[in-house]
């Protein structure tokens, strides 16, 4: 299609069946998805105004649901893709570059003549673009190039997973126009993670571009993090009447790099204690029984980090089999017990830094005084400071949203569906 067809398509409705899937059903949904593509091909114009035809494609964010800081010790998580996105406005051509810009950044390119990787560009969207490209390579896959243009509503920083989207939605317009689609979504999630560690600079595991790429509910085994087992859970939130709502609170993430490792070093701790690499490896009846000595090696707060992980271990798997069954009830039961263990046990609700700033405990009390047992509440992503996750009734979404935003600032609160599918292309 070219610019006219899809500005013609997206005001005339063409598109709604694919926005509602991707945003929801609601009405507000579908008319702010078809302002959002309407601006997109318009910047997309200005930049190209010669282009003749183009593609459109999304790749989503991601919020975690069970498994909080069990991943990094082989063990068992359950996510989903959310409806807040990445899109972008794509022109293929044969120049050999890829040149993209991005709403409120410069342009950027990586010549394809070159894909090994620059030391001077870690950490960059260029890095990341370039390492995409050389894993396609080494498949055989003979990538070209492309002028793309792209806006995300993705929060950075917010535990909703901004890299992943970008990475993923780069795979995909590679995967959709250079290799018909036949890389699949646990491939594009190991190609995007392989861009991160070695051209990014970044050590990352797969769970935020594994759920980018499948989309819906995603239960991830990671016995073997270079295979993890991935199930894709059949559920429908928004036809059960809930809302998944993302506050986020506005604390600092500054400073608190030491504050992630921390937890995974002392897990990591224990486990040597017990005589493993990772706490996945130790068995639970075996930990409890040896506390005693334990703690002659191990600090208690390793030993309650360790605790954490046996129960949300299996607090992940029971969850993802609460959904597949049907059963919300027991789904908030666990949700909440996740919560109440992160707090207790784990730990990171907030900084040791600055124990004066509790902003997600606040965040969790307000809730639960305004959901009165409804739903469930717990932290979101890494923790100590950012986004609380909260599963709202539908009814109560807007006026959740609005005390959210009472207290932590207008636009602080998100009401995010759940989304069906990863990486997509919208096509007429």
């Amino acid at each position: 299609m070219n610019l006219y067809d899809l500005i013609n398509g997206i005001s005339n409705g063409a598109f709604d069946e694919q926005l509602r899937m991707l945003y929801g059903a609601g009405e507000k949904a579908v008319l702010r998805a078809r302002a959002r593509y309407l601006s997109a091909a318009e910047s997309f114009s200005r930049l190209h105004p010669e282009c003749g035809d183009i593609h459109v494609y999304s790749a989503s964010g991601r919020t975690e649901i069970g498994g909080n800081h069990t991943d990094h010790q082989h063990g068992c998580v359950l996510a989903a893709a959310v409806s807040l996105d990445m899109i972008a406005i794509v022109a293929f051509h044969e120049e050999g570059v890829i040149r993209v810009t991005s709403e409120g950044y410069p342009q950027f390119e990586v010549e394809l003549s070159e894909l090994a990787p620059v030391e001077a560009e870690k950490g960059t969207s260029s890095a990341l673009i370039r390492g995409i490209a050389e894993k396609f390579t080494e498949m055989g896959v003979e990538t070209g190039g492309f002028d793309a243009y792209m806006t995300s509503d993705v929060l950075s920083g917010s535990g909703l997973s901004s890299s992943a989207a970008f990475e993923i939605l780069i795979a995909t317009i590679i995967n959709e126009q250079y290799n018909g689609g036949q890389t699949e979504a646990a491939e594009l999630a190991k190609i995007s993670q392989f861009a991160e560690n070695v051209y990014f600079g970044k050590a990352s595991g797969l769970m935020d571009q594994t759920v980018c790429a499948a989309g819906g509910f995603v239960a991830i085994d990671f016995a073997d993090p270079h295979e993890p087992q991935i199930t894709n859970v059949d559920f429908d939130f928004e036809r059960a009447g809930y809302s998944v709502c993302i506050t986020d609170t506005k604390g600092s993430h500054a400073d608190l790099s030491d504050e992630y490792s921390a937890v995974a070093s002392e897990m990591k701790q224990v486990a040597k204690a017990i005589g493993c690499e990772f706490l996945r490896e130790a068995d639970e009846d075996e930990f409890y029984e040896k506390l005693p000595q334990l703690r002659e090696s191990c600090t208690d707060r390793e030993l309650l980090r360790a605790a954490h992980f046996f129960a949300e271990n299996a607090r992940a798997a029971e969850e993802a089999e609460a959904l597949a069954d049907g059963d919300t009830e027991r789904f908030f039961e666990l949700v909440n017990h996740s919560g109440t263990s992160s707090a207790e046990l784990l730990q990171n609700l907030y900084s040791n830094k600055a124990p004066q700033s509790q902003q997600i405990p606040l965040a969790i009390m307000l809730s639960k005084r305004f959901l009165g047992g409804n739903g469930a509440v717990r932290v979101h992503g890494g923790g100590f400071a950012g986004t609380i996750q909260a599963f709202v009734p539908t009814y109560l979404a807007a006026d959740y949203a609005a005390e959210m935003e009472r207290i932590f600032g207008a636009g602080s609160c998100y009401v995010l569906t759940i989304r069906p599918v990863g990486g997509y292309e919208l096509k007429i």
